[in-house]
Protein backbone atom coordinates (compact mmCIF):
# COMPACT_ATOMS: atom_id res chain seq x y z
CA UNK A 1 0.00 0.00 0.00
CA UNK A 2 1.14 3.53 -0.82
CA UNK A 3 -0.50 6.73 0.45
CA UNK A 4 -0.32 9.78 -1.81
CA UNK A 5 -1.64 13.30 -1.54
CA UNK A 6 -3.90 13.89 -4.54
CA UNK A 7 -3.73 17.30 -6.21
CA UNK A 8 -5.00 16.62 -9.75
CA UNK A 9 -8.64 16.43 -10.84
CA UNK A 10 -8.03 13.32 -12.93
CA UNK A 11 -6.73 11.50 -9.85
CA UNK A 12 -9.85 12.52 -7.92
CA UNK A 13 -12.03 11.15 -10.73
CA UNK A 14 -10.03 7.90 -10.78
CA UNK A 15 -10.77 7.51 -7.06
CA UNK A 16 -14.40 8.57 -7.51
CA UNK A 17 -15.79 5.19 -6.43
CA UNK A 18 -14.45 5.84 -2.93
CA UNK A 19 -16.67 8.88 -2.33
CA UNK A 20 -20.32 8.85 -1.25
CA UNK A 21 -21.25 10.27 -4.67
CA UNK A 22 -19.29 10.83 -7.88
CA UNK A 23 -16.99 13.87 -7.60
CA UNK A 24 -18.39 17.01 -9.21
CA UNK A 25 -15.90 18.71 -11.58
CA UNK A 26 -16.58 22.25 -10.29
CA UNK A 27 -16.41 21.22 -6.63
CA UNK A 28 -13.27 19.16 -7.29
CA UNK A 29 -11.54 22.17 -8.87
CA UNK A 30 -12.52 24.38 -5.94
CA UNK A 31 -11.37 21.78 -3.40
CA UNK A 32 -7.99 21.31 -5.09
CA UNK A 33 -7.43 25.07 -5.46
CA UNK A 34 -7.55 25.60 -1.68
CA UNK A 35 -4.33 24.60 0.07
CA UNK A 36 -6.29 24.08 3.32
CA UNK A 37 -8.12 21.13 1.74
CA UNK A 38 -6.38 17.76 1.74
CA UNK A 39 -7.11 14.50 -0.06
CA UNK A 40 -5.00 11.43 0.66
CA UNK A 41 -5.52 8.25 -1.36
CA UNK A 42 -4.22 4.81 -0.49
CA UNK A 43 -3.21 2.76 -3.53
CA UNK A 44 -2.88 -1.00 -3.66
CA UNK A 45 -1.13 -2.22 -6.81
CA UNK A 46 -1.50 1.34 -8.17
CA UNK A 47 -5.32 1.22 -7.86
CA UNK A 48 -7.21 3.60 -5.50
CA UNK A 49 -8.28 1.52 -2.49
CA UNK A 50 -9.28 4.18 0.05
CA UNK A 51 -9.34 7.93 0.60
CA UNK A 52 -9.57 10.47 3.38
CA UNK A 53 -10.32 14.18 3.13
CA UNK A 54 -9.35 16.80 5.66
CA UNK A 55 -10.05 20.51 5.95
CA UNK A 56 -8.04 22.93 8.06
CA UNK A 57 -10.21 25.30 10.07
CA UNK A 58 -8.88 28.28 11.98
CA UNK A 59 -10.49 30.16 14.84
CA UNK A 60 -9.07 33.40 16.30
CA UNK A 61 -8.82 32.17 19.88
CA UNK A 62 -7.80 28.56 19.22
CA UNK A 63 -5.62 28.35 16.14
CA UNK A 64 -5.96 25.75 13.41
CA UNK A 65 -7.40 22.26 13.64
CA UNK A 66 -7.96 19.55 11.03
CA UNK A 67 -11.48 18.28 10.38
CA UNK A 68 -11.46 14.73 9.05
CA UNK A 69 -14.34 15.23 6.64
CA UNK A 70 -14.70 11.83 5.02
CA UNK A 71 -13.07 8.42 4.96
CA UNK A 72 -13.95 5.92 2.25
CA UNK A 73 -12.58 2.41 1.81
CA UNK A 74 -13.34 0.16 -1.17
CA UNK A 75 -15.25 -2.86 0.14
CA UNK A 76 -12.56 -5.19 -1.25
CA UNK A 77 -10.00 -3.63 1.12
CA UNK A 78 -11.93 -3.38 4.37
CA UNK A 79 -10.19 -5.06 7.29
CA UNK A 80 -6.66 -4.60 5.97
CA UNK A 81 -5.75 -1.61 8.15
CA UNK A 82 -5.98 0.93 5.34
CA UNK A 83 -8.57 3.12 7.12
CA UNK A 84 -6.45 3.53 10.26
CA UNK A 85 -3.32 4.09 8.12
CA UNK A 86 -5.02 6.89 6.17
CA UNK A 87 -6.40 8.45 9.35
CA UNK A 88 -2.93 8.37 10.90
CA UNK A 89 -1.43 9.88 7.72
CA UNK A 90 -3.93 12.76 7.90
CA UNK A 91 -3.14 13.27 11.60
CA UNK A 92 0.58 13.33 10.76
CA UNK A 93 -0.06 15.90 8.02
CA UNK A 94 -2.11 18.02 10.45
CA UNK A 95 0.71 17.90 12.99
CA UNK A 96 3.26 18.85 10.31
CA UNK A 97 1.08 21.80 9.29
CA UNK A 98 0.99 23.09 12.87
CA UNK A 99 -2.61 22.12 13.67
CA UNK A 100 -3.30 21.82 17.39
CA UNK A 101 -5.53 18.78 16.83
CA UNK A 102 -7.82 16.84 14.53
CA UNK A 103 -11.46 15.88 14.94
CA UNK A 104 -14.21 13.91 13.23
CA UNK A 105 -17.91 13.36 13.78
CA UNK A 106 -18.79 9.68 13.83
CA UNK A 107 -22.35 8.42 13.85
CA UNK A 108 -23.17 6.40 16.98
CA UNK A 109 -24.69 3.72 14.73
CA UNK A 110 -21.44 3.30 12.76
CA UNK A 111 -19.22 1.18 15.01
CA UNK A 112 -16.84 0.35 12.15
CA UNK A 113 -15.93 4.01 11.62
CA UNK A 114 -15.60 4.63 15.34
CA UNK A 115 -13.31 1.60 15.61
CA UNK A 116 -11.10 2.86 12.77
CA UNK A 117 -10.73 6.28 14.40
CA UNK A 118 -9.93 4.78 17.81
CA UNK A 119 -7.41 2.41 16.23
CA UNK A 120 -5.68 5.47 14.72
CA UNK A 121 -5.44 7.17 18.13
CA UNK A 122 -8.70 9.12 18.27
CA UNK A 123 -10.27 9.56 21.70
CA UNK A 124 -14.06 9.71 22.01
CA UNK A 125 -15.43 12.64 23.96
CA UNK A 126 -18.69 12.01 25.76
CA UNK A 127 -21.08 14.86 26.14
CA UNK A 128 -24.45 16.33 25.35
CA UNK A 129 -23.43 17.68 21.94
CA UNK A 130 -25.61 17.19 18.92
CA UNK A 131 -25.10 17.84 15.22
CA UNK A 132 -27.36 20.34 13.51
CA UNK A 133 -27.36 20.71 9.73
CA UNK A 134 -28.29 23.49 7.34
CA UNK A 135 -29.09 22.46 3.77
CA UNK A 136 -28.91 25.09 1.04
CA UNK A 137 -30.55 24.01 -2.19
CA UNK A 138 -31.28 20.71 -3.86
CA UNK A 139 -27.61 19.70 -4.25
CA UNK A 140 -26.90 19.53 -0.51
CA UNK A 141 -25.89 16.04 0.64
CA UNK A 142 -27.79 16.19 3.95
Amino acid sequence: MEIRRVTRAEDVQAAGHLFDSPPLPEATARFLADDRHHLLVAYVDDAPAAMVTGVETTHPDRGTTMLLHELGVDARFIGRGIGPALTTALADLARDLGCYGMWVLADPDNPAARSVYRCAGGVARQGPQEVLDWSFGDGAPF
